[in-house]
C-alpha cells in the first residue's frame, strides 16, 4: 500500500468542519451506492437514495463519518427505448471533473492476479454537502485489461465480476481507510463489502468495532455463493484451511453474505420496525439474528422537499400549498408531453407508481381487473392520470416484461404514461407533481420504501399496503391511505386479487371523492402528513440514531 504524492487534504482523515462531540467516533461506511446527486450517477436505487441521504445529513450534523463507495465508469445504466418505446438499455461512460484524486493507492489480490491496483477518488464535502466519500475505481494504469473493468458496471451481470467487485470495495476500501488512519468503526451498508470484515479480523480489529445493516428480505438481495469458489477467488483476503472455511459456511457449501455478516458485527440493524421482526425470523437459527434492532431509513429533508411546500405548510396556508402543487405538476407534465406526446391536465388528480420494478412492488396491480381498472380511467365526475417510472434490473427479464406491457398499454389512454430516465431528477418531479404516490408491495416483502417519506414531503399522499415503514407512519384516512391488511402466508394469486380489489374500491370510495368533493378535507391529509412525515423520517434523527445505538 502507498500514499502517492499529493497536495489533497483527503490522503489523510480530514473534514471541513471540526466533529461535534456526540458523533466523534470515525466511522467509515461502507455502500455499493450513493445517490448524492443528478449528476453523479453511481447509484440504482433504494439502497443509493439512503446512503446519499445519510452522507447529507452526516455533513449537517458535522459527523466523523466518511463514505467509501465505488466509482462506476458506466454507472447502473441509462434508461432509453427502442422504437416502439420498450426498454432500452444504455451504457454510456461518465467523467466527473469536480472529483479530486486523493493520491490513494492500493493492491488487492483476485482470483490469482495479486496486484489489482485501486485508486482512491474523492468527493468533497464541499461539492454537493456531505461527508467526504472515497470512490474506488480500478480503471488504473497498470492494471491489466481484465481488472479495469472491474468498476464498470454497478451490479454486473458477470458472478466473476460481482466477486471482485466485492473485495475491491471491501478490501480495497478497508486498505484505503488503514491509509487515512484507521477508523473507531466500520460499518457495512448492506453485504456487497464483506470481504473488509475478514480482512479486519485477521489485522486485529475487534468485533466490538464491526457493524451492519440488513436492507432486504429478498432472496436476491441477500446474496449466497459457493465458499470454496469465494475462497478461490481471494474474498477472504487469504486462503482459509479447510477447518476455517467449514465454520464460515451455511447450507453444505453456501457462504451467506448476510449470516456472515450478522455472525462478525457487534450490532447490526433492519431498516424498519416491521423490517427487524422479519429479519429475525429469516436469520434465526444461522447466529447473529439476536443482534438486529430496528433504525427505520429515512431521506434528507434539506434535499428532496420543495422549499415552497414547507413555507406553505409551516403558514398552513393552503392557497399557497395549492398553488405551488399546480405550478409543478405543470413542470412534470411537460415532460410527459416531450416522452409520451400527451398532454396531461394540472387539475386532474395524478397517481404515481415510481420505484426499482420488481415483481413484489407490483407495478401492473392496477392492471389486474381490467373492468374495474378501465371504469375508473373512464370516470368523467372523478376522473384521474397516472405515471409509472423506474428502472428494471437489466437482467430481471420479467420485471422487464412488465414494463414494456405497461408501454404497450398505456400507449392508447390519453390519461396513461411510462417515463423512463428514473433517477434523482425525476424522482423529485414526480413527487413533486404528484397527488397521490402509490405503494403497491406484498407485506413482509418490502424492508422499508423510502419514496413514500420523501413523496409525503411533498405534498404527495401515501395510497400504500401496510408495509415496511408504513406502520409507523400511517394514519389512515387522516395522513395517508392503506390497504387493509392481508395474511402474508396467502398464496401470491390470493394476495394480488385482493389487494387490486381493495385499491379500485380504496380509490373509488375515498381518495377521488374526498379529492374533488372535499379539497380542504384533502389538504388536511397533505399537511398532517408532512407533520408526521417531519422530522420522525428524515436522516437527520436516522444519521442520530446510527450514532446512538449502533456506533
Amino acid at each position: 500500500m502507498v500514499a502517492m504524492e499529493t497536495l489533497s487534504k483527503y490522503s489523510t482523515w480530514h473534514h471541513p468542519y471540526a466533529p461535534a462531540k456526540e458523533f466523534k467516533k470515525r466511522t467509515a461506511y461502507f455502500s455499493m451506492e450513493f445517490a448524492i446527486h443528478q449528476g453523479l450517477k453511481i447509484y440504482s436505487g433504494g439502497l443509493g437514495f439512503l446512503a446519499g441521504s445519510h452522507m447529507r445529513s452526516a455533513y449537517d450534523l458535522k459527523q466523523n463519518i466518511i463514505g467509501v463507495g465505488m466509482l462506476w465508469k458506466y454507472g447502473y445504466y441509462d434508461q432509453g427505448r427502442n422504437k416502439d418505446q420498450t426498454l432500452q438499455t444504455n451504457s454510456i461512460e461518465k467523467n466527473y471533473h469536480f472529483l479530486e484524486d486523493s493520491g490513494l493507492e492500493v493492491e488487492v489480490a483476485i482470483n490469482g492476479n495479486s496486484s489489482v491496483k485501486v485508486r482512491a477518488m474523492v468527493l468533497r464535502p464541499d461539492t454537493f454537502r456531505s461527508a467526504p466519500i472515497y470512490l474506488l475505481t480500478t480503471d488504473v494504469e497498470g492494471n491489466d485489461y481484465l481488472s479495469r473493468t472491474i468498476t464498470d458496471y454497478l451490479y454486473d451481470a458477470n458472478e466473476q465480476t460481482r466477486v471482485a467487485q466485492s473485495i475491491v470495495l471491501g478490501i480495497g476500501g478497508a486498505k484505503i481507510v488503514e491509509l487515512l488512519g484507521g477508523a473507531d468503526v466500520y460499518h457495512l451498508n448492506e453485504g456487497h463489502a464483506l470481504p473488509a470484515f475478514y480482512y479486519l479480523r485477521d489485522k486485529g480489529i475487534k468485533k466490538s468495532q464491526m457493524v451492519f445493516t440488513t436492507h432486504t428480505p429478498e432472496k436476491g438481495g441477500n446474496e449466497e455463493r459457493d465458499g470454496y469458489h469465494l475462497n478461490r477467488f481471494g474474498f477472504f483476503g487469504r486462503t482459509l484451511e479447510e477447518s476455517e472455511l467449514q465454520k464460515e459456511m451455511v447450507n453444505g457449501n453456501t457462504i451467506s453474505y448476510t449470516v456472515s455478516a450478522l455472525r462478525m458485527a457487534k450490532k447490526a440493524n433492519a431498516v424498519s420496525k416491521l423490517h427487524a421482526k422479519v429479519s429475525k425470523s429469516m436469520w434465526n437459527g444461522y447466529g447473529g439474528a439476536n443482534k438486529i434492532i430496528p433504525i427505520t431509513n429515512a431521506q434528507n429533508l434539506e434535499f428532496w422537499q420543495d422549499k415552497d411546500f414547507q413555507k406553505a405548510w409551516k403558514k398552513k396556508d393552503a392557497k399557497a400549498f395549492v398553488k405551488r402543487k399546480i405550478a409543478l405538476k405543470k413542470e412534470l407534465f411537460e415532460l410527459v408531453l416531450d416522452q409520451t406526446g400527451k398532454l396531461f391536465d394540472p387539475n386532474v388528480l395524478t397517481i404515481v407508481w415510481a420505484r426499482r420494478f420488481a415483481g413484489y412492488k407490483r407495478a401492473d396491480l392496477l392492471l389486474h381487473d381490467m373492468q374495474r381498472f378501465q371504469n375508473i380511467l373512464k370516470n368523467q365526475k372523478y376522473p384521474v392520470q397516472i405515471i409509472w417510472a423506474g428502472k428494471p434490473y437489466p437482467m430481471d427479464f420479467s420485471a422487464i416484461d412488465t414494463f414494456n406491457y405497461l408501454v404497450s398499454f398505456s400507449k392508447n389512454e390519453a390519461n396513461l404514461a411510462v417515463l423512463t430516465g428514473y433517477e434523482i431528477a425525476l424522482s423529485k418531479k414526480l413527487k413533486m407533481g404528484s397527488d397521490v404516490w402509490l405503494n403497491t408491495p406484498r407485506i413482509t416483502r418490502e424492508a422499508s420504501g423510502t419514496s413514500g417519506m420523501t413523496a409525503a414531503m411533498n405534498g404527495s399522499v401515501n395510497l400504500t399496503t401496510n408495509d415496511g415503514w408504513i406502520p409507523e407512519f400511517a394514519k389512515d384516512g387522516k395522513n395517508s391511505f392503506v390497504l387493509p391488511e392481508l395474511k402474508h402466508t396467502l398464496p401470491i394469486e390470493e394476495q394480488d386479487k385482493l389487494d387490486s380489489a381493495h385499491l379500485y374500491k380504496v380509490l373509488e370510495d375515498k381518495v377521488l371523492p374526498i379529492y374533488y368533493d372535499k379539497p380542504e378535507v384533502w389538504q388536511e391529509i397533505v399537511f398532517q402528513a408532512i407533520a408526521d412525515v417531519v422530522p420522525e423520517f428524515t436522516s437527520e434523527r436516522m444519521a442520530r440514531q446510527y450514532y446512538e445505538e449502533l456506533y
